[in-house]
């Protein structure tokens, strides 16, 4: 498994109660989502392994699952820690002019006056918009605001267009 092909939505934190049920904390957007891909791609260090989620729900503030063969909360315990990845063919199809932000890392950013800035690293979550995160001969932090500065996706072609100033 490399990292690139699976999506990190993500890790278990802890166990919940004696039945091997874990407790995750989930990147998802709706932090229960998590509970709708099935199976679960765990991974620690170099060791992966593959997990079927037979159940799950909102325990008060934290999300638990129950894994396929994990029935005791000794091999629950030896879960904590692991990251969870995801096929993003597990995802359901972004509509037009939205994007898994996994999608947008990777590709290539240039201004409107085609100068480079480099490649998407991350993206950011901030209280009011996203911002792309760019890394080439230095960083770059641009808003992601979809018909101001970022002025075309083409995921075909690997490319962002934005309107953004090269010494800003």
């Amino acid at each position: 498994m490399t990292e690139q092909q699976y999506i990190n939505v993500g890790k278990i934190s802890g166990v919940f109660g004696i039945k091997g049920w874990v407790k995750v904390f989930s990147f998802t957007a709706n932090k229960e989502n998590i509970l709708k891909y099935s199976p679960w791609v765990l991974k620690k260090a170099d060791e992966t392994k593959t997990l079927k989620v037979i159940n799950g729900n909102l325990q008060g503030k934290a999300v638990v699952a129950q894994l396929d063969g994990i029935n005791d909360r000794d091999q629950a315990e030896s879960l904590m820690g692991w990251d969870i990845f995801i096929s993003p063919a597990q995802l359901p199809k972004a509509r037009h002019n939205e994007y898994y932000w996994s999608d947008l890392v990777g590709l290539q950013v240039e201004n409107i006056d085609g100068v480079q800035f480099g490649i998407i690293s991350s993206l950011l979550e901030t209280g009011a918009n996203d911002v792309v995160i760019v890394q080439g001969k230095r960083e770059r932090c641009i808003p992601f605001l979809q018909g101001q500065t970022i002025i075309n996706i083409d995921l075909t072609a690997g490319k962002m267009i934005v309107d953004w100033d090269a010494d800003f």
